[in-house]
């Protein structure tokens, strides 16, 4: 597979318009555009005012493509996700009316305040890119990537994301608060209003469906192969783990791996990518035991314990 540099210096733009309004962020950043041209969904998670709508709204204005936002609440419906059919009189007949689900990029923001039926209405869209409403298929655009925004410190009013959903995101970031500097320059920034509204599309979302297709085209050796999935079958046998990684966060983990060598302009995985994506893909899926959880043991900390112990392929000829 041959990567076009017009595409490479298409990535180059994207990312440079997304980090002139999110300062400070390269690698949260870096790792939005891998799960982006992997196509897989983000759970961006951080506390209040720490920009993860704001990222995502800049991505959307960057690329195009059809944008919806869903401010979820426990008031919320699925058929307000999903759409409903309205029965028209004059045609006789049911009409299906699409709800914001159907887009290329979906942001549902504080979507653990909505409640677990109505969180559920995203399961097979997250899956299968398609919905089901009064029995009738409907198929998603291509692409479609749900990006979904919650509060970690906050358990008013809020639901726990079921395990199955949580499988379903490709990775899981945080921003985390920023330096002092940057910090000065946002506030500085903010007298001119959000940065997010002030960015031009720099792409089309023709362009990303491009660049996914490219990206599942990237080799992958079976050796590097097989070092991912010990890394992952390492998950399940570890002492603090009750629930390891699936075997849906193998495939996962594969595809980021093949958008992270895309993007550093390599047709090819090394083990050096699985590495660098192991904690953001992994560490929303491992549910620990009691024990380990009172011990202050993290999933973050048994997901580097397990890459460390991991023995990775040499460097092979191609």
């Amino acid at each position: 597979m041959e990567i076009r540099n017009a595409d490479m210096q298409l990535c180059t733009i994207i990312r440079r318009n997304l980090e002139s309004c999110i300062l400070g962020k390269k690698t949260e950043i870096s790792r939005l555009l891998t799960a982006l041209l992997a196509g897989g969904h983000v759970l961006l998670e951080d506390v209040p005012g720490t920009g993860k709508t704001q990222l995502v709204k800049a991505l959307a204005r960057t690329i195009g493509g059809d944008f919806r936002r869903i401010q979820c609440n426990p008031d919320l419906l699925p058929t307000d996700i999903t759409g409903v059919s309205i029965y028209h009189p004059k045609e006789e007949t049911f009409i299906f009316r699409p709800g914001p689900v159907v887009s290329n990029i979906l942001l549902a923001d504080e979507i653990n305040r909505a409640t677990t039926k109505t969180q559920s209405a995203l399961l097979e869209a997250m899956e299968e890119r398609r919905i089901t409403v009064d029995g009738f298929t409907h198929e998603l655009p291509v692409p479609f990537l749900l990006f979904a925004t919650q509060n970690p410190v906050e358990f008013e009013g809020t639901y726990m994301l079921p395990e199955a959903q949580l499988d379903r995101f490709m990775m899981k970031l945080t921003l985390g608060y920023p330096d002092e500097a940057t910090e000065l320059q946002m506030v500085l920034a903010s007298r001119s209003g959000q940065p997010a509204d002030r960015l031009e599309q720099v792409a089309e979302i023709d362009d990303i469906a491009r660049m996914q297709e490219q990206v599942r085209h990237v080799h992958v050796d079976e050796a590097v192969a097989d070092y991912l999935i010990r890394i992952v079958r390492s998950t399940r046998t570890h002492d603090a783990v009750q629930l390891g990684a699936s075997p849906r966060a193998a495939i996962a983990l594969l595809a980021a791996a093949k958008a992270h060598a895309y993007l550093a302009e390599r047709d090819y995985v090394i083990p050096d990518d699985i590495k660098e994506l192991a904690q953001p893909v992994l560490g929303h899926r491992l549910m620990l035991h009691t024990e380990a959880r009172m011990n202050g043991t993290t999933p973050l900390q048994i997901i580097d314990a397990v890459v460390e112990q991991t023995n990775a392929p040499v460097r092979l000829e191609r």
